[in-house]
């Protein structure tokens, strides 16, 4: 080794603390990091919150909320989903950089968790989404844009109520199921008939919604995807395409117009998301759904979901550790929307 190039590296950091940096950008996360200098908070001390980003009570000021929707009265097979905001809240360091989209939300964005959505009711499934599309129009009346964490899928339908109202939204849905199953023991409120619904309610453009990674023996109840003109992308079809070729499609099919994010912790393989109320052997990889979204950066996210963690099928805690980290990835990509507002 060079000795002048050691003898430089070592007056440089030879004393120098994990927080000092020449670089303004890295300089200003790091102000957010660390306590005072050298002094970085402890992770795993504190109230949790989701990505551990500051709790607030209100919406005041705030660019993005994140919100726990603790409600799986929708599920037809295992329950708990109701405690996957929780869960989730308990996951320790995700974030803050994304290294690989090259962003620092926090450093720019007013960003929150604001609690929980108030149910009236902990029985009653159609009381509940209702208390769901309250709580989430009063988010997007205040110019925030919501992050959520359910729950079970049905929670999706109500806020895509609130946020396609005044036009149909598009939609990136990554999932094992479909999820546009019609009526079925007496209820079409259920979480695999959200879709179907949202876009009857004419709150969800079907030609522009794609859906990734579907497998299973519930195929037989998607017709509705079909026939209404959505793009339905097997998890076969991710195989023979590729990453970059479903990126492609997915681009393609939502285009330039306002978009949801809904992830379905049951589109990974269960050897990695165990803990969730219907699994599917033969899913995505972590990092393979990690790829695919990256490869939506730029697209004008207006918020997403991260549902069906049930962390009491999940010794390891594995499902909330991942899902968390598509939590972040989500939250990433709607800082960076060409729409994002900055306050």
């Amino acid at each position: 080794m060079d000795e002048d190039k050691l003898e430089s590296l070592r007056a440089r950091y030879a004393a120098a603390s994990a927080d000092e940096t020449r670089d303004p950008a890295r300089r200003k996360l790091l102000q957010v990091l660390f306590e005072g200098a050298g002094k970085r908070r402890l992770p795993y001390a504190g109230v949790p919150t989701f990505l551990d980003f500051p709790f607030k009570e209100d919406l005041a000021n705030l660019d993005i909320a994140l919100i726990g929707v603790p409600m799986d009265l929708g599920v037809t097979n295992r329950p708990g989903a109701r405690f996957g905001p929780r869960a989730l809240r308990t996951i320790e360091r995700i974030g803050p950089y994304h290294h690989a989209l090259k962003v620092a939300p926090i450093a720019n964005h007013h960003i929150a968790d604001v609690g929980d959505v108030p149910f009236r009711s902990r029985f009653d499934l159609v009381s509940s989404l209702e208390d769901i599309e309250a709580y989430f129009a009063k988010v997007v009346g205040a110019g925030v844009r919501p992050l959520s964490v359910g729950g079970d899928h049905s929670i999706t339908y109500p806020i895509l109520k609130v946020l396609g109202h005044e036009r149909p939204v598009g939609l990136v849905h990554i999932d094992a199921h479909c999820d546009t199953m019609g009526e079925i023991d007496g209820s079409k409120f259920h979480h695999g008939g959200p879709f179907r619904q949202a876009v009857l309610a004419g709150v969800l453009d079907p030609e522009r919604t794609i859906q990734i990674g579907i497998r299973g023996p519930a195929e037989i109840f998607w017709g509705f995807s079909y026939e209404s003109g959505m793009t339905v992308l097997h998890i076969e079809d991710v195989d023979r395409i590729g990453i970059d070729g479903v990126v492609a499609k997915a681009r393609e099919v939502v285009g330039g117009g306002p978009t949801y994010i809904s992830f379905d912790v049951d589109g990974l393989d269960p050897a990695f998301t165990p803990g969730t109320g219907t699994p599917e052997a033969g899913g995505l990889t972590p990092r393979e759904a990690q790829a695919i979204l990256h490869g939506l950066k730029g697209i004008d996210v207006i918020g997403g979901d991260v549902v069906e963690v049930a962390p009491q099928y999940d010794p390891t805690t594995n499902t909330a550790m991942v899902g968390a980290q598509m939590l972040f990835e989500i939250f990433s990509l709607m800082v960076l929307a060409p729409n994002a507002s900055r306050r």
